[in-house]
């Protein structure tokens, strides 16, 4: 009997293990919930929030604040959570996003909610940055497409969800309920991280230096940065003197990082991330995943109302197919990448999604649903061949002390990524309709005219024309994320021992 005793008590505390980390994983699917679950659930509500609080000419900031301060937070909480460990940095993320959900709740005019959108975006950045982290912590290499496929179905279930959920709280409700729901979810996902996640104890925590210049420089540079391609071609011209001068301090604030990075012992920023060629490849490859991104989401539902006639409810399900493949097709990729690699098994996800981008101005004028969701369907399977493979294998080539960094720097190119494509494909869409239109309104102004039927087939043609440019420009990106993995990637990735 003593002789079994080690055994069993080893067995006993592998499922104790076991049952530990189910629990953290089930926290972190909750987590990633409330990020991805955020401005689906949000978008839907804007006329009853519009309605109780006003400020329509500005309501576009719900959606810029938080995405914003998501996006420039990325890089801080990927450095803290290198130097505290993952668990203190999730833990007040949550606490961040969550107290900015209440204020979110009782907010009593338009400026008050967006700033309250901010202070949740504070918290995201958290969330995003430090769950997809942890994923790769918790799992070998061999076991991580497992805990990704999963995050990855939160955000395809979130993306089919979100829109739904948001309506029939806002018409059954009070829109109020949109930030009040994410409350019992959060602290669910709080209790779960704080009972159940332990991390070992590191010795460059205890002797750890905070490079707070430098957090702070990067986040007033992204964030000027950022606010000039938001707004302009928006909210101004983009050769006024509120663009070019929003432009110019974002320069000169990139000059004043590099300086403070240069100097810091332990920078927000650290030159390796851009020295490595693996990273820097899958830096630049998600940028441009980023940006490709912005051509459906944003564009394609405007075509299927405005071009095939469909219902708004309709419009979003032609975009929400890409959301079921995706994660099928990330689950999948594992079997690719272990054959040929990761670079080749990204490479050949890419250029699957360049074709289908390039595809779409070939489509039938006006066409019927099934064939743009048909699209939709073959490049999320195109896009969860290219990116997971990238992120699995960037997390696999750094160990512990640097994961939280890469990974916040890969979220964060994507994230810039799609900031610029939005305002890249937003003019490119809007000079489309100006050469065909003889300048008579942009995107914007077209499709209420469309909405409100006061304009003429003409002017279909012209926004299927401006859709199909923003298409090819995307297939461009995907064209330029292919030769970037192919030039710059190694073949091999450099991965580490678990």
């Amino acid at each position: 009997m003593g002789s079994t005793t080690p055994a069993i008590r080893g067995g006993t505390e592998r499922r104790q293990d076991t049952r530990r980390r189910g629990a953290v994983v089930a926290a972190l699917m909750l987590a990633m919930a409330l990020a991805a679950l955020d401005s689906t659930v949000v978008s839907t509500a804007v006329p009853q929030i519009v309605g109780d609080l006003g400020g329509f000419s500005v309501f576009s900031w719900l959606f810029s604040g938080y995405l914003l301060a998501v996006t420039v937070t990325l890089p801080v909480y990927g450095k803290l959570s290198d130097t505290f460990g993952r668990k203190p940095v999730l833990v007040v993320g949550a606490a961040v996003f969550l107290l900015g959900s209440l204020l979110c709740a009782v907010a009593w005019n338009m400026g008050a909610l967006i700033a309250f959108r901010i202070v949740q975006g504070l918290g995201g950045g958290a969330l995003q940055g430090t769950v997809q982290t942890l994923a790769a912590d918790l799992y070998p290499l061999a076991e991580r497409p497992k805990i990704q496929s999963k995050l990855s179905t939160v955000w395809a279930v979130s993306a089919v969800a979100g829109p739904g959920l948001g309506g029939v709280l806002a018409a059954y409700a009070d829109w109020r309920w949109i930030f009040l729901i994410n409350l019992p979810i959060g602290a669910a996902a709080l209790w779960l991280i704080v009972r159940h996640l332990h991390e070992p104890e590191r010795e460059k925590a205890r002797h750890a230096r905070v490079d707070w210049a430098g957090a702070l420089a990067v986040f007033a540079c992204g964030g000027v940065l950022l606010t000039a391609l938001v707004q302009g071609g928006v909210a101004w011209p983009w050769l006024s003197a509120p663009s070019l001068a929003l432009f110019g301090t974002g320069l000169a604030l990139a000059a004043v990082v590099v300086w403070v990075e240069r100097r810091a012992a332990e920078p927000i920023i650290p030159g390796w991330v851009w020295r490595r060629r693996t990273i820097a490849a899958v830096n630049l490859a998600l940028g441009a995943l980023g940006l490709l991104m912005v051509a459906p989401s944003v564009f394609l539902p405007t075509y299927a109302q405005s071009v095939l006639g469909l219902a708004p409810v309709a419009a979003g399900f032609v975009l929400s197919v890409w959301t079921l493949s995706w994660p099928v097709s990330a689950a999948f990729s594992q079997h690719v990448y272990r054959r040929i690699g990761f670079r080749d098994t990204a490479l050949l996800g890419i250029g699957l999604a360049a074709l289908v981008l390039c595809a779409f101005p070939f489509l039938p004028y006006p066409g019927s649903w099934w064939q743009p969701m048909l699209l939709m369907l073959l490049l999320g399977g195109a896009l969860g061949l290219f990116q997971l493979p990238l992120i699995i294998g960037v997390q696999s080539t750094v160990g512990w002390s640097e994961r939280g960094t890469t990974t916040a720097s890969v979220l964060f190119c994507r994230q810039t990524g799609q900031t610029l494509g939005a305002s890249l494909f937003g003019a490119v869409a809007n000079g489309v309709l100006a050469a065909r239109l003889g300048g008579a309104g942009d995107l914007d102004s077209v499709t209420r005219a469309l909405d409100a039927g006061t304009a003429p087939e003409a002017t279909r043609r012209a926004i299927a024309e401006a859709v199909h440019a923003v298409y090819l420009g995307a297939a461009a990106a995907a064209a330029l994320a292919f030769v970037v993995l192919l030039l710059v990637a190694p073949r091999r990735f450099p991965v580490l021992q678990d």
